[in-house]
């Protein structure tokens, strides 16, 4: 249901480093004619008190639940909100607009600090990757880790630097140059750089935004884009899905751009892992019944950038009850664990995918029993890896997988049976 849009649309007007000088004249109208000036305590200062004369409100903290009460105590009232730059992009628009609605809003952008910093390195902005850390763990920068690529990171404060600096050199990326830009737009702006390895400078001022120019060190793993990475790239106690099957099973499971994953018997949480590195908008739950191994998941998201990745901690099915709704389900382990394949059946809605691998003949026949209810398909991957054999080589086969792919449609649901959508 679209939320009830407010008697006078919100004004929503993003103001620079520069302040009130480098607002258009059309912003410079909505905040003298607001009633109510809304924004954070750094912006509302930047606006002189003879031209702008509305009641004037700081934020509270946390900022999101409190933006319904807040527009609610003003109905009625013109209403000016200020924020940071393009309020779109990683501000507080997409809140507002949640809220009372696009139609109830009336955006005045401002340049953004990522137009800021691109124009003064010279960097195409279409072709540089940007990463906040506004409220959001430093290690999500180590998905974005390639080498010769261009990173902007929104920093979180005047600490954020000597953070990405840190995780640059535990990442393998010691040197790649850092340029730290603050004030964008003021007078007040200053630019400093170095690499990574080398950083050593105090902590500046908390407007600032970091640019990376990634370099990795010659001795660091390379880790791909694509599914499949390094078996050494995970902390693991063979409880992994190996590279070669890993890979294909991520290219039957799809995932697309803000689809979630159901990782059944975790491991080590290699498949939720590289499920999430595959765009930044994928979300995975990693279901794990040993505490320990589920400890290893968590430092396993953090090292390879997504720290995102929720673990719980209990033996399926018991604990898949109040999850999010599935796109998505694997089942790399439990597999005969009585209902657990049902449980996960029945979780997904029309169109999700449903993917099991085992090793074992009990898993397999159960598998087989449930190819011939559901269709899909079945498929034996079979992997060899060449070893030295005396002083010739030869090849080494690891356990065959058997692995069960569906994707579950209107003739899987009997009918007056939940289809799984009103999840």
């Amino acid at each position: 249901m679209s939320p009830a849009p407010p008697a006078l649309p919100v004004t929503v007007v993003g103001i620079g480093a520069d302040g009130w000088p480098g607002l258009a004249e059309d912003a410079r109208r909505a905040l003298r004619e607001a009633d109510v000036l809304i924004g954070g305590p750094r912006q509302l200062e930047l606006l002189p008190v003879d031209e702008c004369g509305g009641e004037r409100v700081a934020w509270p903290s946390p900022l999101r639940p409190a933006v319904p009460g807040l527009l609610a105590a003003h109905a009625g009232r013109r209403v000016s909100v200020l924020a940071s730059g393009d309020p779109m992009f990683y501000g507080i628009g997409r809140a507002l607009s949640e809220v009372v609605g696009a139609g109830a809003l009336r955006v005045l952008p401002h340049p953004s600090s990522v137009s800021y910093a691109c124009a003064r390195l010279g960097w195409p902005v279409e072709e540089t990757e940007v990463v906040t850390l506004v409220g959001r763990p430093a290690e999500r920068l180590a998905a974005a880790l390639h080498d010769g690529r261009r990173i902007l990171v929104l920093s979180a404060g005047a600490a954020t630097p000597a953070e990405v600096a840190a995780l640059l050199r535990e990442r393998g990326y010691g040197p790649s140059r850092m340029h730290v830009l603050e004030q964008l737009g003021a007078q007040r702006e200053r630019h400093v750089d170095g690499t990574a390895r080398d950083w050593a400078e105090p902590a500046g001022d908390p407007l600032n935004v970091v640019a990376v120019e990634c370099r990795r060190a010659p001795d660091a793993p390379r880790l791909g884009a694509v599914p499949g990475l390094p078996d050494t790239a995970y902390e693991h106690d063979g409880q992994l899905t190996k590279r070669h099957v890993r890979a294909a099973t991520l290219a039957v499971l799809a995932p697309a751009p803000g689809e979630t994953l159901w990782d059944v018997g975790g491991g080590s949480g290699s498949i939720a892992v590289e499920w999430m590195r595959t765009h930044h908008a994928c979300r995975a739950v990693s279901v794990e019944r040993d505490p320990v191994r589920a400890e290893r998941i968590g430092r396993n998201a953090r090292t390879l950038g997504v720290p995102g990745l929720r673990v719980v901690t209990g033996a399926a099915p018991g604990v898949l009850a109040g999850l999010p709704v599935p796109d998505a389900v694997f089942i790399g382990g439990g597999l005969t664990a009585p209902g657990l394949l049902e449980a996960c059946w029945a979780a997904l809605p029309v169109g999700g995918r449903l993917v099991a691998n085992t090793v074992t003949l009990e898993s397999e026949a159960l598998l087989a029993e449930w190819y011939r209810r559901f269709g899909g398909d079945l498929v034996r991957l079979a992997v060899a890896h060449a070893v030295p054999v005396g002083g010739f080589t030869g090849w080494r086969q690891a356990m065959p997988v058997t692995q069960w792919a569906v994707t579950k449609d209107l003739s899987h649901v009997p009918s007056g049976e939940s289809s799984g959508e009103e999840r």
